[in-house]
């Protein structure tokens, strides 16, 4: 395994909240209401202080795009950016182990607002990704109309599509391009 438990969920839970932005690809935006974001962070398995409100959902959705650019820039201006965040954050880490998923990081209490845990807790799981030396594993969506961000965690380093069926569409349009020359 190239990274922790908590790591690969983070990574996988920023990616996700990045892709739930319409600018980013063919979807539609799928965070516009507080019961999407309700729904969202059930389904990632945030937990924490929850406010539910309006504000909240203004400041998760506001992440997207800063989250987004972080898969696009290089080692040097990335590690900049992660340190920031951290330390508007005043991320203090600290080892937990709570609701079954053993020992990992937390940086910031988790009272402390969901945009701020979300932001602290991708920037914690990139560092691990830079300390690696794996940014290679920080992908977009290889198809033409796909803007997602992918994290490649497979062994041989080859996803290339986003979890939004861009890999379905792909392959059947290569199909039928192959039917076609036939």
């Amino acid at each position: 395994m190239t990274f922790t438990h908590d790591t690969q969920m983070a990574l996988a839970a920023a990616a996700a909240l990045v892709n739930t932005d319409p600018d980013g690809g063919p979807d539609e935006d799928t965070l516009t209401t507080r019961e999407d974001l309700a729904r969202f962070l059930d389904e990632q398995g945030w937990y924490g202080v929850r406010a539910g409100d309006g504000g909240e959902l203004d400041a998760v959705r506001a992440l997207r795009p800063e989250l987004r650019e972080l898969w696009h820039l290089a080692e040097g201006p990335l590690v900049d950016r992660l340190n920031e965040i951290l330390t508007e954050a005043r991320a203090l880490p600290q080892l937990v182990d709570h609701d079954g998923l053993g020992w990992h990081v937390h940086a910031v209490p988790q009272d402390a607002p969901l945009h701020q845990r979300m932001a602290v807790e991708a920037a914690m799981a990139l560092i691990d990704v830079v300390r690696s030396g794996e940014l290679d594993r920080l992908k977009t969506c290889a198809a033409e109309d796909c803007e997602d961000v992918v994290v490649d965690l497979s062994r041989n380093r080859s996803r290339r599509f986003c979890e939004g069926g861009c890999g379905n569409r792909e392959n059947v349009r290569a199909y039928r391009d192959r039917q076609r020359a036939d």
